[in-house]
């Protein structure tokens, strides 16, 4: 993308539909008089007599102990250096997004007006009595550790400057798998390391802390090696002072075992990495450029074992595997403090759980065969869905142990139940999706890229690397539309009604024509129909030119899924495709089936339905637990509507024991865990949290999904192809750019899938 196109994105981004990126919502209900009168006067001047009366109170009436200030002056922004309190909102916003994504930690973002630590802390501490705790962010060293030092030792909440302990807590839990991998000692490896601001401070401090001697450690600064003899050196930096006298990194970095980059790009060459000890570990974490490109770096040694802070390299050394889930733990147990024990157990926790079998959800997720402990894997991956239930439990743990905890955990398994639960999966299926997707970008056809909101979809997947789009249509059109939108990347144009596309309008008519001559088809109307958009392209994908389809913006679904079906038709062993679609809803992602296609299946299709459903829910990495609805529950009516689902559903259980479904049954029932199991505790959904539905007809399964799109304002992806030979995918007419975007992620998907597997049968 350029860079033009890449900034107006992220202006728009931050600036549309309404400013910022997080905002306040009520918790409680406030439609009547009563409510308000409960949320403000008369009533709520009870939690504050209780507060009064004991100021623990405030955890039990208020949202104290789930909220964080994200704390700065804006003096070391990013890489943007010092430009002020209110250019880092845009940052510290953001931070606060993380932190409720990943952790569901509320967070007030507060920018201060303030260089001098006296004055930075004094207005950090007046305010404190807001929060259950204090994330400091972007604050210039060494400002950074006197306030962290006097805020940590003045205040009765967590505090951590995330910036210096994010990187050392998640590095340090990948030097200990290095080291092991390697058979290298701690107390024996020695650390050339690149940078001394303070993250790097930090990183050794933690390092030391774990058991690398000082003497072993060589910093380097913009002004060469940290040495003793030194007067520029601040206190932090003086403990790493060195009697060595290396007059260059190359030098420091002859027979070193670790090389830890925190400074600026491309200052490591592969000579330098050459010149290391046997199985050398190197972290080079600056961003977006590493000290030396991980690709120079696995080049140069075959026995190195690498780590960056970038995504699109194994290892990533991400602070969001800790602030999130440190603050979560220290919450939960109403901690005074992040003290170095809890720091240490977060070290180790994430350490332990990166030796872990990974789930498949999380291979998906990173396009992996099989994610295994090994040097290209020492640190768990971000979108890893045992985090929460693995580092906050044992910070909590060892917030207890060390006593800074004032509301100790009793029970640890409802407690990571608790955890599980407040999450779902949300957006996270979303983001993911797309990642997955830049994995292995496929060539996928949008056919009607000639309608502006279908080039603008093509654009973005362009340039962010998710598909490979082929423009179909109007070529004029789609030329003048591209200037408009400033699309000027090279991308492959294909209008079927052109001269220059005789040849390829020929070659389809005539295979057309043979597979179909005995349905009444002639070659005429072969040659007619392949220049329609719609024949063209599942053509194109029947033969190969392309691996995915994408069409349906500007004409209904039929007129779009007649062509499809009768050019590429069902996988073997389906009689009747069908679709269903995602709704990412607030109790997590939701699959309702059959959206779109069958009006009124029979009881087998209906099995069908499910059983092509819940493969496409474990194409997602999630496991499909089924609810066939109904208006009744489970027997209460023998109408024939009800029957049919029974039916349906029995011929599961006979034949896909395995596959977790049952019904009929209601659809409250279904999404309501405790409701569910009261009632009906013999079914194989109890105790269960439904991610699927299929619905009886498609009345009922359409109008629910659009009464949850408009209702909840749910993202959906959809509707979403069961069954096809091809990936092939129709859109709902008029859908979003972002809903063009995203389907044309599951038609990448479809393509990976399809070519790792085969095509799915489903022959019972």
């Amino acid at each position: 993308m350029k860079k033009d196109n890449k900034r107006r994105e992220a202006l728009v981004y931050h600036a549309k539909p309404k400013p910022g990126k997080i905002a306040i919502v009520p918790t409680k209900k406030y439609a009547t008089q009563r409510d308000l009168a409960l949320a403000y006067s008369p009533g709520v001047a009870e939690p504050c007599l209780e507060i009064a009366k004991d100021i623990d109170n405030v955890y039990k009436y208020t949202a104290k102990g789930n909220l964080v200030a994200v704390i700065s002056n804006g003096t070391a922004v990013l890489g943007l250096g010092d430009i002020g309190p209110e250019a880092s909102k845009p940052v510290m916003e953001g931070k606060g997004l993380l932190f409720k994504i990943f952790a569901d930690i509320d967070v007030f973002d507060i920018e201060v007006d303030a260089k001098d630590p006296d004055s930075f802390v004094e207005t950090v501490k007046n305010i404190a009595p807001t929060f259950g705790g204090i994330n400091l962010e972007d604050i210039g060293a060494p400002e950074a550790f006197e306030i962290e030092r006097r805020l940590k030792e003045e205040l009765d909440i967590p505090v951590m400057h995330d910036d210096q302990h994010g990187t050392a807590i998640i590095s340090a839990a990948a030097l200990l798998n290095a080291l092991e991998l390697a058979e290298k000692k701690i107390d024996e490896v020695r650390i050339t390391v690149s940078g001394a601001g303070s993250a790097a401070i930090s990183c050794m401090r933690l390092y030391h802390n774990l058991g690398v001697p000082l003497d072993n450690i060589y910093m380097f600064d913009s002004e060469g090696l940290l040495t003793n003899d030194r007067d520029d050196l601040d206190p932090s930096q003086a403990l790493f002072a060195s009697e060595a006298r290396f007059n260059t990194l190359a030098e420091a970095m002859v027979d070193a075992d670790v090389f830890l980059g925190l400074s600026v790009g491309n200052i490591v060459n592969q000579d330098m990495i050459r010149s290391m000890a046997k199985d050398p570990i190197v972290f080079a974490m600056a961003n977006p450029d590493p000290e030396i490109p991980y690709n120079e770096a696995i080049t140069a040694r075959e026995d190195i074992i690498m780590a960056t802070g970038r995504s699109d390299h194994p290892n990533q050394v991400n602070n969001v595997l800790g602030f999130p889930f440190i603050f979560r733990g220290a919450l939960d147990v109403r901690s005074s403090a992040i003290n170095e024990e809890m720091k240490m157990a977060a070290v180790k926790a994430l350490a332990q759980l990166a030796k872990e079998p990974v789930p498949e959800q999380v291979n998906i997720a990173y396009g992996a065969t099989r994610l295994a402990y090994g040097k290209d894997y020492i640190i768990p991956k971000p979108f890893d869905p045992r985090l929460i239930t693995t580092v906050p439990p044992a910070v909590a743990k060892a917030a207890m142990d060390s006593g800074v905890a004032k509301h100790p955990i009793t029970d640890w398994e409802h407690y990571k139940d608790e955890l599980r639960n407040r999450l779902g999966e949300d957006n996270k299926i979303i983001r993911l999706l797309l990642d997955r997707a830049r994995l292995d970008p496929k060539r996928i056809v949008f056919a009607e890229s000639d309608q502006i909101d279908v080039l603008k979809a093509a654009q973005y997947v362009h340039d962010e690397g998710i598909a490979i789009p082929v423009l179909l249509g109007n070529r004029d059109v789609i030329l003048e539309l591209k200037e408009e939108i400033e699309f000027d990347a090279d991308v492959e144009i294909i209008d079927p009604k052109s001269k220059e596309e005789m040849d390829h309008v020929n070659k389809y008519a005539e295979l057309y024509w043979k597979a179909r001559k005995r349905r009444g088809i002639t070659f005429f109307d072969a040659k007619k129909l392949m220049r329609q958009r719609d024949y063209f392209a599942a053509m194109m994908v029947n033969e190969g030119d392309a691996d995915g389809m994408l069409s349906g913006h500007s004409r209904s679904y039929p007129s779009v899924l007649k062509p499809v079906l009768e050019v590429i038709g069902p996988a073997k062993g389906v009689q009747k495709v069908a679709a269903t679609n995602l709704m990412i809803t607030s109790r997590g992602p939701l699959f309702l089936s059959d959206t779109s296609i069958n009006i009124d299946p029979t009881a087998k299709e209906l099995a069908k339905i499910a059983q092509m459903t819940a493969t496409t829910v474990k194409m997602f990495g999630l496991e499909p637990v089924v609810a066939m609805t109904s208006y009744s529950n489970f027997g209460s009516s023998n109408n024939p509507k009800a029957t049919k689902v029974r039916e349906a559903v029995s011929y599961l259980h006979r034949y896909y024991p395995d596959l977790v479904v049952d019904g009929e049954v209601q659809a409250d029932f279904a999404l309501n865990q405790d409701m569910f199991k009261s009632k009906f505790p013999f079914s194989k959904l109890a105790g269960r949290k439904v991610n699927t539905l299929v619905f009886s007809n498609i009345d009922s399964a359409n109008i629910t999904y659009k009464m949850i799109k408009e209702l909840e304002k749910a993202d959906n992806i959809g509707p979403i192809m069961l069954g096809m030979s091809k990936p092939v995918h129709v859109l709902q007419l008029g859908a979003s750019v972002d809903e063009i975007v995203h389907m044309a992620a599951i038609t990448v998907v479809d393509a990976q899938k399809k070519e790792k597997y085969g095509i799915q049968e489903f022959s019972k």
